[in-house]
Parts: C-alpha cells; structure tokens; sequence
C-alpha cells in the first residue's frame, strides 16, 4: 500500500476507542446532566433566576435554549467518576487528579455537539475552577 493510499484509508477508519462502553456511558451523562428549561429549586425560584451569590451556576443556554444543571446526577465527585472511566478507556492513562484538565483531550472523545456542556459542566459541578482561561482539578471535588 503506497502513502496516498494509507491516508485515504485513515479518513474513512473510526477510532475505534470511541465506542468503548465507559467512553459511551460518558456521552450519554453529558447529554443528561441538564435539563431543559431554567433551573426551578427553590433559591432560583425566590431569586426569580438571579444567581448572583451562588458558589455554582444553576442555570446555562446552550444553543439559544435555557437549561439547567440537575444536581441529583451532577455532583463533582459524579461527574469525576464518569470522566475518570471515560478518560482512562479511551487514553489507556489514569486521570491525573491535580493541575490543569486538558479539555482537548477530552473533547477528542466527546461528540462534537456536547463539547459546549465540558467547560460548564465541570465549573458548575465543583469539579474544576476556571483560572485565567485554565481549568484547574479541585481537590474537593474528589470527595
């Protein structure tokens, strides 16, 4: 098989590590974790939605369309579980749980269209904390 040939089969190959069972679950959780419409619990209903003064933002818009985070399934030590089995399946590395998140390496197995949920999800959810544009792994969140 000669060079042009090998690159032409590249394009049409899968990566096959993208349909690993904890890479799949990772995917689903992403498209899970909010819901749709502004958040309701109780201190977004008595603020009427001002979420000035929380910790963690409640309330996103993702393609023109207000949704919010649920919180049942969206704990930092939730979401660490999922992206950990996810991280590990697809890089064969365990994730390192300090320093920076290489969301670029996370977004290589995430589907395109959820790539916009990463960066707020994990804010939100405690697990990172965006320094200067840097997503920083929280220690807390391990709990």
């Amino acid at each position: 098989m000669n060079t042009d040939e090998k690159m032409t089969g590249d394009l049409f190959e899968v990566d096959k590590r993208l349909s690993l069972k904890p890479v799949v679950d990772f995917n689903a959780y992403l498209r899970s974790a909010f819901g749709d419409g502004p958040c309701t619990c109780v201190r977004c209903a008595a603020s009427g939605g001002d979420e000035s003064g929380y910790e963690f933002q409640h309330a996103f818009t993702f393609d023109a369309k207000p949704v919010h985070r649920r919180f049942a399934s969206t704990a930092g030590s939730d979401v660490l579980m999922a992206l950990k089995k996810a991280w590990l399946s697809y890089t064969k590395a365990e994730l390192p749980l300090s320093g920076v998140l290489v969301l670029d390496t996370v977004k290589e197995f995430v589907e395109p269209q959820l790539h916009k949920r990463l960066a707020p999800l994990f804010v939100a959810s405690g697990l990172v904390q965006d320094v200067d544009g840097e997503l920083r792994i929280q220690p807390q969140a391990m709990a």
